[in-house]
């Protein structure tokens, strides 16, 4: 008979599992789960293999991530929320970096690389309402402004969740995608205003 899945054990693993990679420590199969009280079963049951565990901890990144974006209601002002969406994703690295540094780990696959792929959308619709808006100019691709967008973020956090510097780096993301925004057709003015109530996210969650 096939052992149940407990919501609760699988994200226990992956949680330790993370954890483990942060810390550098050896991870078999009997280490991963001493000190959790679940056998090494669970590992087999939840994801069917260590390869499988792999993969789910580097989706579960991604799946977090999503459900970040989700809770941000798109508000009248695309460019704000444009930043908001780049302050949410240092946010969720902040609260989860043994996970950030999983997620664009190429070693390890992902369980589904499109739902991945749907986190980056979530910019692209804010970038394209800002151009519908005329915030941004006619010839703005979406994808790139998203992209960039997303560039600086990453950039910055990287530096911070798992790097040598203070949290205060993140503050120079509000002059940086002002300036990004500003050259392809915003006003400089309205940007930094919108940019900066977008960014109030990193703190408000």
């Amino acid at each position: 008979m096939a052992r149940a899945k407990d919501p609760a054990v699988r994200t226990l693993l992956l949680e330790r599992a993370a954890q483990m990679l942060r810390t550098r420590e050896p991870i078999t199969l009997r280490s991963l789960v001493a000190g959790t009280c679940v056998s090494t079963m669970a590992v087999y049951t939840h994801f069917g293999s260590m390869d499988g565990m792999w993969q789910a901890l580097r989706q579960e990144g991604f799946t977090r991530l999503a459900a970040r974006f989700a809770e941000l209601e798109p508000s009248p002002d695309p460019v704000r929320d444009l930043a908001a969406l780049v302050a949410a994703y240092l946010r969720n690295a902040l609260e989860h970096p043994d996970l950030y540094r999983v997620m664009f780990d190429a070693n390890f696959e992902l369980e589904d690389l499109k739902a991945a792929d749907a986190t980056l959308e979530y910019l692209v619709r804010a970038a394209d309402r800002g151009r519908a808006a005329g915030r941004f100019r006619d010839e703005v691709v979406p994808l790139d402004l998203a992209t960039q967008s997303w560039a600086i973020g990453h950039g910055l956090v990287s530096l911070v969740a798992n790097g040598p510097l203070p949290r205060d780096t993140l503050d120079y993301g509000v002059p940086m995608l002002t300036a990004l925004y500003v050259s392809v057709g915003d006003d400089p003015g309205d940007c930094r205003a919108s940019v900066e109530a977008g960014w109030a996210r990193l703190v408000t969650g």
